[in-house]
C-alpha cells in the first residue's frame, strides 16, 4: 500500500494519506523527490500478543524508523498481579471448555498443564499408526481402561458418525 504523511515542525502530523489521494491533492508534488514537508510512510502491522503482554496504547504512534516513517506499537510485559489475574482466568476457561465437552467423563484422568492451558494425558498417546488409519481404526483415549485403544473400524457409507466412549462403538448421527 502506498503511503505518505505530512511532516511539521519535524514531527508526523495527522495521519497517512493513501498514494491516490495524495496525487490528487498534491498534484505538483514529485513522489519520487519529496519536499521535507512530505515523507513516504509504511504501516506496520499490530503485533501478535503473547498471553502475558499487553499494549501499551490501542494506537501506533508515527515514527521515523531507518529513513521511513511507520507504525510503531508499544507493548510490555504484564505486572505480577496482572499475570495472575490473566492465568487465573485462562485456567477457568480453560476448565470449563473442558467440561462442557461431548462425552467430557472420558477425559477425567486429564490434567490441566497450565503452562500451555491444554489438558495432557496421563499417558503418552501412541504414535499414529498410518495402516490402521487407512482402515478406518482410530486410538484414542479410554476412560474406562485409563489407557489408549485401538476403536473399531468406522463404517463407510452416507450417513455421519460419532463415536460413543461408553458403548465404545460408532454411532450414525441423525439430521
Amino acid at each position: 500500500m502506498e503511503l505518505y504523511i505530512r511532516i511539521k515542525d519535524g514531527q508526523p502530523f495527522q495521519h497517512p494519506i493513501l498514494g491516490d489521494n495524495f496525487r490528487q491533492a498534491f498534484p505538483d508534488i514529485d513522489v519520487n523527490n519529496l519536499p521535507a514537508e512530505f515523507a513516504k510512510f509504511e504501516r506496520v502491522e499490530r503485533p501478535v500478543l503473547g498471553m502475558y503482554e499487553v499494549m501499551v496504547s490501542e494506537n501506533p504512534t508515527y515514527e521515523l524508523v531507518d529513513g521511513v516513517y511507520k507504525d510503531v506499537w508499544q507493548k510490555r510485559d504484564m505486572t505480577a498481579e496482572e499475570k495472575e489475574t490473566t492465568r487465573q482466568v485462562a485456567i477457568k476457561a480453560a476448565q470449563s471448555a473442558w467440561a462442557a465437552r461431548d462425552q467430557a467423563e472420558n477425559w477425567s484422568a486429564w490434567v490441566l498443564n497450565e503452562e500451555t492451558m491444554k489438558y495432557d494425558p496421563p499417558i503418552t498417546r501412541p504414535e499414529p499408526d498410518q495402516a490402521k488409519l487407512d482402515a478406518g481404526i482410530f486410538t484414542v483415549w479410554c476412560g474406562a481402561d485409563a489407557n489408549w485403544k485401538d476403536t473399531p473400524v468406522r463404517p463407510v457409507n452416507e450417513n455421519h458418525y460419532t463415536f460413543d466412549f461408553f458403548a465404545w462403538q460408532w454411532i450414525a448421527v441423525t439430521p
